[in-house]
């Protein structure tokens, strides 16, 4: 077992919203392309499906480029690690607002995902490598805080952006964000080479140590089922609020920058009931919860702009909560020297199950002769047994560092 890394409480809490910076940039620039796919179905003359195929592109490059990264990511410092990936994160981001069709920005978006999902695996590897087991649901509140910024914050600037200037100018504006992230990084992150302090595992090793774990294969299909549970209805969330609920795209950014707002304020509150009531027994509160949000949006009619925003706050607030206390139960999950690797598998199966989510969507909804979209409540309903299914598999876990003989803390 590896020995915890010690930071003071300000050092630790700097290195926290480092990481919390690197996640809002990466975050962002998988958000921020689906409320602009009413934007892209239009310009580029593509179906919904194919729009699908466009989300997709990055959680599955995303998935490919984890299983290659299991091989080394606990080989090297995190910090150089993390500085490597995050620059050539940028230059693929920079890529997407240069491009200049389909097939062009297609190819920007695996590139994107290819650095993008080793980074999220790795900025929660390093938050479960300097906080403890104790303090691990409030860390993973305030990095799991920078999906709720890029929501209230993010997203409706990098939606004005787009109505200004064109979609180009959202993407470079994030790849510039990037490199300011970047220089503040190189500043704050010390060295990070605990887990090597016991020697790092072979190449392959490492790899067939984790996959030998039974309690690891449990954590990885949890994880797609969290995955599951939303993708099949968030892609699609922008198309269908405007052709079957009657918002315009005026109101989109509303829509992000409340939900966002009030996701802002519950994910820290969220972190604290993780670590004070057990993190398996506050998932599983959540994981069922979020079934009233999940069908009230694949089900809702037209409805006026108040009553949408109250729909989707519900959403992305639960949605998003239950990520807290799931993601210090994936992190626990993992045997701590081995925590690199399982971490980046852990990505591929998350990225391979979000993108395989979205296809499902993709292929399930349909529109009807005025433009609504038909069939949405049936990816609403897989969703909902993703999340069920997930409860149950959360029960089963084994948590390292969890105090006492019990599995639900």
């Amino acid at each position: 077992m590896t020995t915890p890394i010690t930071f003071s409480p300000s050092r630790e809490r700097w290195l926290l919203l480092t990481v919390a910076g690197i996640q809002f940039t990466h975050i962002l620039d998988f958000m921020i392309m689906m409320p602009l796919g009413p934007q892209f179905t239009r310009l580029f003359g593509i179906s919904d499906a194919q729009f699908g195929l466009l989300v997709s592109a990055y959680t599955l490059s995303a998935g490919a480029s984890g299983l290659l990264a299991a091989t080394y990511v606990d080989r090297f410092d995190r910090r150089t690690l993390l500085l490597w990936l995050y620059a050539l994160f940028a230059l693929a981001t920079l890529a997407c607002g240069l491009a200049p069709g389909y097939g062009f920005l297609m190819g920007a978006r695996i590139a994107a995902g290819v650095f993008g999902g080793v980074l999220s695996a790795l900025a929660q590897t390093i938050v479960a490598d300097v906080v403890p087991f104790e303090r691990r649901g409030r860390a993973m509140g305030v990095v799991m805080s920078a999906f709720s910024f890029s929501t209230v914050a993010g997203v409706p600037l990098g939606l004005w952006l787009a109505s200004a200037l064109g979609w180009h100018a959202t993407f470079i504006a994030i790849a510039l964000l990037c490199v300011v992230f970047l220089v503040g990084a190189t500043l704050t992150l010390p060295p990070l080479r605990g887990h090597l302090q016991t020697g790092s595992p072979a190449v392959w090793r490492g790899l067939v140590e984790v996959l030998a774990g039974r309690n690891h294969w449990r954590a990885f299909a949890m994880s797609a089922l969290m995955m599951f549970t939303g993708f099949t209805v968030i892609p699609f969330i922008t198309i269908y609020m405007q052709a079957n609920v009657g918002l315009s795209d005026a109101d989109i950014p509303l829509l992000y920058l409340v939900g966002g707002a009030v996701t802002l304020l519950t994910a820290r509150w969220v972190g604290r009931l993780t670590d004070r009531h057990g993190k398996v027994p506050t998932f599983s509160r959540l994981a069922l919860l979020v079934v009233l949000p999940l069908m009230a949006t694949t089900l809702a009619p037209p409805l006026p702009l108040w009553a949408a925003l109250i729909v989707s706050t519900g959403f992305f607030a639960i949605m998003s909560g239950r990520m807290i206390p799931g993601m210090a139960i994936l992190t626990s999950a993992a045997e701590p020297r081995l925590r690199g690797t399982f971490m980046v598998l852990n990505a591929s199966v998350q990225s391979a199950a979000m993108g395989l989510a979205s296809l499902v969507g993709g292929l399930i909804i349909a529109r009807d002769a005025a433009g609504r979209v038909e069939h949405y409540w049936v990816a609403g309903l897989i969703g909902v047994a993703a999340s069920l299914a997930s409860i149950a598999m959360a029960r089963r876990l084994h948590l390292h560092g969890a105090p006492g003989p019990s599995r639900q803390s």
